[in-house]
């Protein structure tokens, strides 16, 4: 393919200056120069016509596109139009990238990277355009702000609650913290946030096919901590907080983006059923109800719930969004109340296959779990006793969760420091939900040496002292 590019350049060179091809010109381009018009040279490929040419850079492994704009002019349109994406849905030309969200340590900016499994290499995106922030709006192009500090992972959830009750004073220092992450139509969405002392509606997208950032309709109401995922070709947004002139506010309200018309609606209210349900006033101020998690499943929105006092938080459930209803309901008793977690705001899970799986790491033993949902028995069940994450006690988010290319795949910062993403291949004993009925990993006949193979490293880059924030997967 280089030779290919190569060659394709000095061609196109020669043309756009007007130049006939030289005597010692390869015999490829001799042959081919009889054939070209007088207006060939305006050609993607001279010697074909643009639909052809068009197919070939379809058919180009994603990676190839960072080069080959540099080709030409033309080249440089064709690769980052809408048209040659949407033929390559038409041939089935898919490529599944894990895009990664990670803040350095250095310079405390974000920076996304994203993984190519089929060339196994790394690409970094470009950095998200400065901005300013006015009463939760947002303005491109202004200097001495950058849209790196938009989410803060040195900002704990923790802080936050202890902000929220206020035990801690920590929007006067840090200017932005608290955004959601989400994708939906093959681009990724950056929403909301702190900025100063509100809270921002403004909604950044990035686009893979041009490579770069663009500020969107921004959301009806403004939100930090909020959390989003894709259903129908949609992107929900739920709950988080808001901040007003008694302190953070927690967020019962919902709304959805459509990509298609790029316009936000607004959804029904969750009900926090539980909350509600708390016997005094006084439980009712002090605890404070929050969405700590979602995710799509089964063709409903799926919302995890907490109540929170710093320093301790209860699991209560949940609720479900059906998008058909458009109502919310509670969500399975067992489903909510053994939703697996680490801390407050960090309950990672993913759906692999139509199965939905929930990472439960160890804070003394240096391991964790991951579980599966049985729909059936609506209960969590171990699906892996033996998980290599370690005890981050200090980090609010050193691990990551995504399910990608048919299997589930944990994103960790291992001992040297370095960004390792692990896939886990399926057990023979647990090939289906149905054989893990009645039955834990314990029990089932795997030694900890096979659950250990389990877990093999497909991936790994060395960023320093980064931390992991966020992490979404697009197949384009």
């Amino acid at each position: 393919m280089g030779a290919l590019l190569s060659s394709a350049t000095k061609k196109n060179q020669l043309w756009e200056h007007g130049e006939a091809p030289r005597p010692d010109s390869s015999k490829k381009m001799r042959l081919s120069a009889p054939l070209c018009s007088s207006n060939d040279y305006s050609r993607l490929i001279p010697g074909l016509p643009d639909e052809i040419s068009l197919q070939i850079l379809a058919r180009m492994p994603r990676m190839g596109y960072l080069k080959a704009k540099m080709v030409s002019r033309s080249w440089k349109v064709a690769i980052t139009s809408a048209e040659l994406y949407r033929l390559r849905k038409e041939l089935g030309v898919c490529e599944v990238w894990l895009y990664i969200l990670m803040k350095t340590a250095d310079d405390q900016k974000l920076v996304w990277h994203a993984f190519d499994p089929l060339s196994n290499q790394w690409q970094r995106l470009p950095l998200m355009p400065g901005i300013s922030h006015r009463r939760g709006e947002c303005r491109s192009g202004i200097s001495g702000l950058g849209l790196g500090d938009l989410v803060s992972a040195g900002i704990r959830i923790s802080d936050a609650i202890r902000g929220w009750l206020g035990q801690k004073d920590f929007l006067g220092s840090i200017p932005f913290c608290g955004c959601g992450i989400g994708a939906v139509d093959g681009c990724l969405y950056v929403l909301g946030g702190f900025s100063r002392d509100s809270t921002m509606k403004c909604v950044w997208r990035y686009n893979p096919f041009d490579n770069s950032w663009q500020q969107v309709s921004s959301m009806s109401t403004g939100r930090a901590f909020c959390k989003a995922s894709l259903l129908n070709n949609k992107l929900y947004v739920v709950g988080g907080v808001s901040k007003g002139k008694n302190g953070l506010t927690p967020l019962q309200s919902a709304e959805v983006f459509d990509p298609a018309t790029g316009v936000w609606a607004e959804l029904p209210d969750m009900t926090f059923s539980k909350a509600q349900a708390l016997p005094t006033a006084f439980l009712a101020e002090l605890l404070k109800p929050v969405a700590t998690g979602m995710i799509s499943y089964r063709g409903k929105l799926y919302v995890p719930q907490s109540l929170y006092s710093w320093p301790f938080f209860v699991d209560v459930g949940g609720e479900t969004f059906d998008p058909e209803t458009n109502s919310w309901a509670e969500m399975p008793a067992g489903m909510g109340e053994g939703w697996p977690a680490r801390q407050a705001g960090t309950k990672l899970s993913a759906v692999v296959d139509g199965d939905l799986y929930a990472l439960e790491p160890s804070t003394s033993s240096g391991s964790g779990k991951i579980k599966i949902y049985d729909a059936q028995e609506d209960t969590w069940k171990v699906a892996v006793s033996q998980v290599p994450v370690g005890d981050f006690a200090e980090s609010e988010c050193p691990y990551l969760l995504a399910g990608f290319l048919g299997k589930l795949h944990l994103i960790i910062k291992d001992v040297d420091k370095s960004i390792s993403v692990m896939q886990m291949d399926s057990l023979k004993p647990m090939d289906s939900p149905a054989a893990l009925a009645g039955t834990t990993c314990q029990n089932l006949d795997i030694s900890l040496e096979q659950e250990t193979d389990v877990w093999k490293t497909i991936a790994s880059k060395n960023i320093a002292a980064a931390e992991l924030v966020s992490c979404q997967v697009l197949s384009i």
